[in-house]
């Protein structure tokens, strides 16, 4: 049952190579196909799930996920329904890749932790999403709005929600959990397919490598739960700032940082996105985990970080534009701080447009 599931790979190189562990499998995948299909005599999905490549399963599971979340999306209007998958369907692949390395029996401490930091991210971003009303009833997110009208036809709308948002979003998600499949790989190497020496004679072993960039994972996700929170107290005291027909400045605010219309303080004055940057940060540095393992430069699982960070590239750029079409010192922002990484100058000069206008203002008075 184990062939069906783990290659008998002869080498640790073999691991990132697509001939080795995805090929071999296509051929087992469509004879098991049979299995799903309710009339048949043969149909157990539980046997499909069993003795099918995980990878491939999870395909297909994306597959339906497209054609589900393409199919509602047109019915009701709203672009956001790979939105509310985002932060779980990570999470549920990973999990999936650590059973069957339980479910066969074989060392699981590395994808365990990984599970784990998964579990972490998922609960962090969809807690986020949900306060914020993501989950609420016709819940959309803004951009969309302003992609449809950038969309010149119904036809090209259509095809943009198929490809683009409904399937190329859903397979992306499993894309960034391919470091999860090459671990699940990796704890059935046998002991004469890893080079002498190598992570301390031991392939299983959870050694310094995996300390590191565990670690680095978890610098990751507390970045991003102090930029999320940093920005929700804003938004809280900006409402209530709002509501009070801008007369009442809460405590700990200033009139001028509320009258901004964007938070520029805390991890906000590094970076115009910290919490994308830390979102972007956790899959690449997964990656860079599998990189180290399979003793390689690069493999085929930079797809999934490639595309990650591309869609982020593509959406802030969005964002950044309605931002600045809103927000007067906006564009200011922009000079002084940087999109995701912080500029040097970020550490020894003020990135507050505010304190930088002042600034300025002392400057021409000190020349006159």
């Amino acid at each position: 049952m184990a062939a069906y599931i783990v290659p008998s790979l002869a080498s640790l190189s073999h691991i990132t190579d697509y001939s080795h562990t995805i090929t071999p499998f296509w051929a087992s995948f469509l004879k098991n196909l049979p299995l799903l299909n309710p009339t048949s005599p043969a149909f157990s999905p539980l046997t499909f799930y069993h003795t099918t490549n995980p990878l491939l399963s999870a395909f297909l599971i994306t597959q339906g996920l497209a054609v589900f979340t393409f199919l509602l999306s047109s019915i009701t209007g709203n672009l956001s329904q790979v939105d509310r998958l985002w932060s779980l369907l990570p999470a549920i692949y990973v999990a999936h890749f650590t059973y069957f390395a339980h479910y066969l029996s074989l060392p699981t401490a590395r994808l365990d932790t990984l599970l784990v930091l998964v579990i972490l991210w998922s609960v962090r971003l969809t807690f986020n999403y949900f306060r914020k009303g993501g989950y609420s009833p016709g819940s959309e997110d803004y951009r969309w709005s302003h992609v449809r009208k950038m969309l010149p036809s119904s036809w090209a709308k259509v095809l943009v929600n198929l490809v683009l948002i409904s399937w190329f979003q859903n397979v992306l998600l499993l894309l960034i959990t391919l470091p999860a499949y090459f671990f699940l790989f990796i704890s059935a190497l046998p002991e004469a397919a890893v080079p002498n020496g190598f992570n301390g004679g031991d392939i299983n072993a959870f050694g310094t490598v995996d300390l590191i960039f565990s670690r680095a994972l978890i610098l990751a996700l507390i970045a991003g739960f102090f930029a999320d929170q940093q920005q929700w107290n804003y938004q809280k005291a900006r409402k209530a700032f709002e509501e009070s027909g801008k007369q009442m400045v809460p405590e700990g605010w200033q009139r001028e940082d509320l009258e901004r219309g964007f938070c520029v303080t805390g991890l906000w004055s590094f970076s115009r996105h910290p919490n994308f940057l830390a979102e972007q940060a956790f899959w690449v540095m997964a990656y860079q985990w599998s990189c180290f393992l399979t003793d390689t430069i690069y493999n085929y699982a930079c797809l999934g970080p490639l595309f990650y960070c591309a869609i982020f590239q593509a959406s802030t750029f969005l964002t950044e534009k309605i931002s600045a079409s809103k927000y007067p010192e906006y564009t200011e922002y922009q000079r002084l701080v940087g999109r995701f990484m912080p500029k040097l100058s970020a550490f020894w000069e003020s990135s507050n447009p505010q304190d930088e206008e002042e600034e300025e203002e002392e400057e021409v008075k000190k020349r006159q």
